[in-house]
């Protein structure tokens, strides 16, 4: 895992984006995926993939209409991240972790679209997809998209897809356009033999994810013959600016029990809060009408992120949410930022995707003996005074000790939490993470 504290991706968006963005927002975190997909034997030569090069095509009917997504598709995006979260959690043991599980899920929905077989049931069960027809999963995705993207002026989020092909190989028209009509996806034929296709796909991210991602791909494997990426970016302002002259160095307690000292946002106000025996939980909006927020939930002093995570699920993180109510209190927050990146695999083959990487796997309604090679993924993420980005999930199958509305709560988060990103009109989760060590 790679993580990065420190001005140098602060500078860099400055002097690249400082006349688009402005200096309007202070917190800036991006998602990306990346799927290589690789042909379990020799593929078919001199055949073209059936899209044009770079020129996607016009959405299709379903996807322009203003309909809501199926609150099923987001229930299932719910589930499978946090399982996703649980398996990379055992996978990054006592390390800070920051996943955007949307990200994850849109470029596996789009992969789904050309599974058979097996396969397909392996990854409908690991991604919650049981009940769910193709069809409903991809006009929800194209609704999400929709409402989820630009929720208001103070607030910037982009989900961006793309796909790159080898120009040799054949893949199925219905697949190329599946992704173009329900995900946007642009779609670019390459020469997988030429160097200058890792930096064009690196281009794209660089661009998609505003500067914070500059690559994903290393280099192209001989069998490799296509990418699926995923980028979601956001940029939020909070509706209630941190004053930077209220940040001062305090404690932070470490899993190890050592402290060190930290620049610790806080201010006072109402919240919506809430508490029970194992944990405290602030939800902080972003913009004018809050219609997305970051959740910081804090384990108690009797407690710690490890039982948390024991009642994180998608069951617990929906009563908890109908259970927020607005108090009083002071909030005191650490500022902080960092790079991340896992690749997915022995997550996804825990969750029971295994086939999918092997050459058993059944991708025809995509195109003949294709695998998935690696499922990559990389965050950034900032919070500082001005603005803050994540994603939470939690739930806890404990009573509900609430406090007496008219009681002032305290919340200082001086040791490891968990953090989320959640758009609060669809429930979709966008970020999630535990943070050990600002």
């Amino acid at each position: 895992m790679k993580q990065k504290f420190g001005s140098s991706w602060e500078k860099f968006l400055q002097r690249r984006y400082a006349v688009r963005l402005g200096r309007r927002y202070a917190l800036a975190a991006a998602s990306v995926v990346l799927m290589g997909v690789i042909g379990c034997t020799q593929v078919e030569g001199n055949t073209k993939v059936y899209a044009q090069s770079g020129v996607p095509r016009s959405e299709s009917p379903v996807a322009q209409k203003s309909v809501l997504p199926d609150t099923k598709l987001i229930l299932a995006n719910t589930k499978f991240g946090f399982k996703l979260f649980e398996e990379v959690l055992k996978q990054e043991n006592n390390k800070n972790v920051f996943i955007s599980p949307a990200s994850v899920a849109i470029a596996l929905h789009m992969t789904y679209n050309g599974a058979s077989g097996s396969t397909q049931q392996a990854m409908a069960k690991a991604l919650e997809l049981q009940g769910l027809s193709l069809q409903e999963i991809n006009s929800s995705n194209a609704a999400l998209k929709q409402l989820l993207e630009n929720p208001d002026p103070e607030t910037q989020l982009s989900i961006a897809n793309s796909l790159w092909a080898n120009q040799e190989v054949k893949f199925k028209p219905d697949f190329i356009k599946k992704t173009q009509d329900f995900y946007q996806a642009k779609v670019t034929n390459l020469n997988f033999q030429d160097s200058n296709s890792v930096s064009k796909i690196n281009n794209w991210v660089n661009e998609s994810t505003r500067g914070r991602i500059e690559k994903i791909v290393e280099s192209i494997e001989p069998d490799q013959v296509l990418f699926l990426l995923n980028a979601i970016y956001f940029k939020g302002r909070w509706t209630n600016e941190f004053d930077k002259q209220k940040t001062v160095e305090q404690p932070f307690y470490l899993i190890s029990g050592s402290q060190k000292q930290h620049p610790m946002m806080s201010q006072k106000g109402k919240y919506k809060y809430y508490e029970n025996e194992q944990f405290q939980a602030v939800n902080l909006p972003y913009g004018k009408d809050g219609k997305l927020s970051f959740y910081v939930f804090l384990p108690k002093q009797n407690s710690n992120l490890k039982s948390f995570y024991q009642n994180l699920d998608a069951d617990n993180w929906e009563k908890w949410m109908s259970q927020f109510s607005q108090q009083e209190g002071l909030i005191r927050l650490p500022r902080f930022k960092m790079d991340y990146d896992v690749t997915l695999n022995t997550a996804l083959e825990a969750l029971g995707m295994g086939e999918a990487f092997t050459n058993q796997a059944d991708f025809s309604q995509m195109g003949p003996n294709l695998a998935i090679s690696e499922v990559k993924h990389k965050t950034f993420v900032e919070v500082n005074e001005e603005g803050t980005e994540a994603a939470a999930t939690t739930s806890v199958g404990v009573t509900k000790v609430s406090l007496p509305v008219n009681q002032p709560f305290q919340m200082i988060v001086d040791r490891p939490f968990f953090c989320a990103i959640r758009d609060n009109q669809t429930g979709s989760i966008l970020f999630m993470g535990s943070i050990l060590d600002p």
